[in-house]
């Protein structure tokens, strides 16, 4: 048995290990934190964030932020899937018989490798971790980015290794982003900040922690 074969026989057995360990509130909850308009107010409100901290600047981290979502993306999707043709777990003969399926969830497109909602997420939260600088931001963005990476396989739509691979795309394409930023001397992040700079900090956590207690609300009721 070749390595490849090793990997793939581990990544799938992980996959069906995550993917069969569900309930009626996980099937509810996965499948919010896997869309994408829930999300919409915490992009808004680093949006916000970024624009009253530096004014006109923030034009520039705002195209890096574009940029990096549209490289991870590209990358992820347009590129590697095509290339690679690892199919979904959902187009697998083998297996597709017994994936859990949350709510009748098909992922779009016939390969997997690499995972751009992976690629995306974890793109955004080390971007915004490297521009925001804050301790308590950080670590709960990267469990954002977790989160959504692993509702993918819990939906069937991934298998561990995949989002694996796009979380690597999503971080190099952030560090890439901010390279040119401070290579262009685009953005200074060593000048002193106001107390009111430092409250606006708090303000994309905040709106994270009441998306996610928003689902959590929904799922238990639903």
């Amino acid at each position: 048995m070749s390595l490849f074969e090793i990997l793939n026989d581990w990544d799938t057995s992980i996959f069906l290990i995550i993917n069969g360990f569900h309930s009626p509130f996980f099937d509810n909850f996965m499948f919010l934190v896997s869309g994408k308009i829930i999300w919409i107010p915490l992009y808004a409100s680093v949006l916000y964030v970024l624009i009253k901290n530096w004014k006109i600047e923030a034009l520039w981290l705002i195209l890096a932020f574009i940029l990096c979502i549209v490289i991870s993306d590209q990358f992820a999707s347009g590129f590697l899937k095509n290339t690679v043709k690892r199919l979904r777990p959902s187009n697998v003969d083998e297996i597709k018989g017994v994936i859990h399926l949350v709510k009748g969830y098909l992922a779009g497109g016939k390969y997997g490798f690499a995972s751009s909602h992976a690629s995306n997420s974890f793109g955004f939260a080390m971007l915004s971790t490297l521009i925001l600088r804050r301790k308590e931001y950080s670590i709960a963005i990267f469990i954002w980015a977790i989160l959504i990476s692993y509702s993918r396989i819990y939906l069937g739509a991934h298998y561990p290794l995949d989002v694996l691979g796009g979380a690597a795309i999503g971080i190099t394409s952030a560090y890439f982003c901010k390279w040119a930023l401070d290579l262009l001397h685009l953005h200074n992040p060593q000048r002193p900040e106001t107390s009111i700079q430092k409250f606006l900090s708090i303000v994309p956590l905040s709106i994270l922690m009441l998306s996610l207690i928003g689902i959590i609300f929904y799922s238990i009721i639903a």
